[in-house]
Order: C-alpha cells, then structure tokens, then sequence
C-alpha cells in the first residue's frame, strides 16, 4: 500500500525513510495516518529520553553499593590468601625447630624469607618459637612457632576500610626430634 512518498507495511506502522526523517507532525495532514504513526513514534522517544535520566538515578544509586561489594570481596579473598602463606610459614618455620641445631634467630629469618617470596611486608611481623631455644627441647616435647602479623601491612586497599585492624595468627606444634 502506497501512501504519497512514505511506504505503509501492512503491520500497521509505515516504514519513515530517509524522507519521513525530515517531516514533523505539524507539516503532515491531519488525518494522514504517518501523521499518527510519527507521532507515536515520537511520543516513544520522549518516553525514552525520560526513562534515560531514571537510569542514571538508579545507576547513581546503585554503582557505589556494586563497587564496594566488588572490593570487599577482593579484600577477603586476598586475606585468606595472606592467612594460608602464614599458616605455611608458621609449619615450614616448625619444621626447621624441631631437627638438631636449630635457634631462634635461624627461624625467624627463614620465616621472613619464606613470607617475602610471596611479596609481604615483613616489618610488623612477630614470630615467637617456644621454647625459646627451640633445642632446650627433649626428644618428643612439643616445639611452637607461632605468627601474628597485622592485616593491614598486606592489604591492597588503603586505609582500614575493610579488615585492616584484623590480626592474622597462625600458630604450628610439632615434636622435637632429636637423638638421645
């Protein structure tokens, strides 16, 4: 169906091509049905442009609570990473305790190599070995290394937003091997 120079798709809406584009719906008569059919189609895009602000509301709204969930998880993802290099280092530190010749000194330093492999700050580091030498220690006594670091040395987030005045602990018993 052939109306004037617009095209009417038997749908109902009519196809406003390049031509249409340029007319408004004061400039076409009033009973011509592309007369209603722009006018639907504008009163849509003025719904549209309305919709529009009520998104950037609703966006407004939502992005801060999105961007905080985002980084709290990475936060407590990167905590429980932190948590199990300790408890690695606290067992790897136990391990060296418990054999023949070994000090204090010797641990805590094989326990702050170990923790600097995995790219963490070392300075608020406390590592405690008791007994204290760890060869005072019989055949069979139990020999602790214990570490304590806080969060907020390894954190990726400035400040303490999330978990930065958490203590991290990890603490690792083992028997003292020697020969009698």
């Amino acid at each position: 169906m052939k109306l004037g120079p617009f095209v009417a798709h038997p749908g109902g809406e009519g196809n406003l091509g390049k031509r249409a584009s340029a007319q408004t719906p004061r400039s076409l008569s009033k009973n011509s049905p592309n007369r209603q059919v722009l006018t639907a189609k504008m009163g849509r895009l003025y719904r549209l442009r309305q919709r529009r602000g009520a998104s950037v509301v609703e966006f407004a709204i939502v992005a801060p609570v999105f961007i905080m969930l985002v980084f709290g998880m990475i936060e407590y993802g990167r905590m429980v990473m932190v948590q199990q290099v300790i408890t690695n280092a606290s067992r790897e530190g136990a391990r060296r305790a418990i054999v023949d010749g070994a000090t204090t000194s010797e641990i805590q330093t094989l326990v702050k190599d170990y923790l600097q492999g995995g790219a963490m700050k070392t300075t608020s580091l406390t590592v405690v070995v008791t007994p204290n030498p760890p060869s005072s220690a019989k055949s069979g006594d139990p020999v602790t290394v214990r570490l304590e670091m806080p969060f907020k040395d390894v954190s990726w987030l400035p400040g303490q937003w999330f978990l930065g005045s958490q203590q991290l602990k990890a603490e690792t018993t083992m028997r003292r091997e020697s020969v009698n």
